[in-house]
């Protein structure tokens, strides 16, 4: 008998996933902002990142989907904005991913509307 140790969901650390999901892309200016100590944000993490063309914003989308569902097993609950992918937002529970276009980003500024949370700035994969 062959003992196999299973992955609970619990036990996958999501944001994680995500931002690999990002960088398989090549998205740019990853930003993990944990909402987990503010009791109005709809979520506990965001991660918000970029991509230079509609195209990529979309591949970086469905890298993201992807990744999380090959690594951990995991679908989003629900996602939007692929109709003119200026910014995509895939829903994972706790976890809500951003990708934007840099004018799109720019303007909605989710980052400033957060800033009482703590972010952390992931490095660009160069």
């Amino acid at each position: 008998m062959t003992s196999q140790t299973s992955t609970k969901p619990s036990d996958i650390n999501i944001p994680k996933l995500i931002v690999e999901g990002i960088q398989e892309r090549k998205g740019r200016k990853i930003v993990h902002i944990d909402l987990s100590g503010i009791e109005t944000a709809a979520a506990s993490d965001f991660i918000i990142c970029e991509g230079s063309s509609t195209m990529q914003v979309s591949a970086i989308a469905d890298s993201v989907r992807d990744y999380l569902l090959e690594h951990g097993g995991i679908k989003p609950y629900n996602y939007d904005g692929y109709q003119n992918s200026q910014w995509i937002v895939l829903d994972y529970g706790h976890t809500l991913v951003h990708i934007f276009l840099p004018s799109e980003r720019e303007r909605y500024n989710l980052e400033d509307l957060w800033s009482d949370a703590p972010a952390n700035i992931i490095p660009d994969l160069d």
